[in-house]
């Protein structure tokens, strides 16, 4: 695992050993940061659930002024200290372990992000969770992105279902707002796409954006 490109290109990172961290792998992480290119330079960014740091850590590398790391394990925001001290970004960064839930109620009304980064354990259920705390606690900027990343499941995908966009919304709704009507209804999805089981959705929460 590495940082793709920009100031630190090239740096390797590291990562918890076992399954309870899952690293995005370079393919996802390239097509992720293909999405929000033109949006990260200067830009304040939350990476939520952090595990490695690697999404935080990338989208510095590539001209975001400061990320906010938060991790619920120890061990993790260890990681992350280690890799963003490799990286030399660590002077960028402020990384803190805890909830997700009582980090986004406690920044709610003081903190603003111009990206917000959501790659939580595939099977936890989180996803709903925190964009229902974002919205609430208003924490997106004006203009804002947040991108997450699902599990669109093991069973491949037919090429028919792939051309298929309410095929994706579906999966958008069953995935990313949990089939709840009204986190459909605050948020703006402007483009989701699938590499393998691996599903990446940008989402705003500003109206009238047409999806891409």
């Amino acid at each position: 695992m590495r940082i793709i490109t920009g100031s630190a290109r090239g740096i390797p990172l590291e990562t918890l050993p076992g399954e309870d961290t899952r690293p995005t792998s370079d393919r996802v992480k390239e097509a992720l940061f293909s999405m929000i290119q033109f949006e990260i330079e200067g830009r304040r960014i939350l990476d939520l659930f952090a595990g490695s740091g690697q999404l935080g850590l990338e989208a510095l590398s590539r001209g975001a002024r400061h990320c906010i790391f938060i991790d619920n394990a120890r061990a993790a925001c260890d990681i992350i200290t280690a890799n963003a001290k490799k990286a030399k970004l660590y002077d960028r960064c402020r990384i803190s372990t805890g909830d997700f839930v009582s980090f986004l109620r406690g920044a709610a009304g003081r903190e603003l992000f111009d990206i917000i980064l959501l790659d939580p354990p595939y099977d936890a259920g989180y996803m709903p969770a925190a964009l229902t705390a974002i919205a609430e606690g208003g924490l997106l900027a004006h203009g804002g992105r947040i991108v997450c990343e699902t599990d669109n499941g093991a069973q491949p995908v037919s090429k028919r279902l792939l051309k298929d966009d309410g095929y994706h919304r579906e999966q958008v709704q069953r995935q990313v707002f949990g089939e709840r009507p009204e986190l459909e209804a605050r948020f703006t999805l402007l483009r989701t796409a699938l590499y393998g089981r691996t599903r990446i959705t940008l989402l705003t929460e500003e109206k009238g954006e047409e999806q891409q």
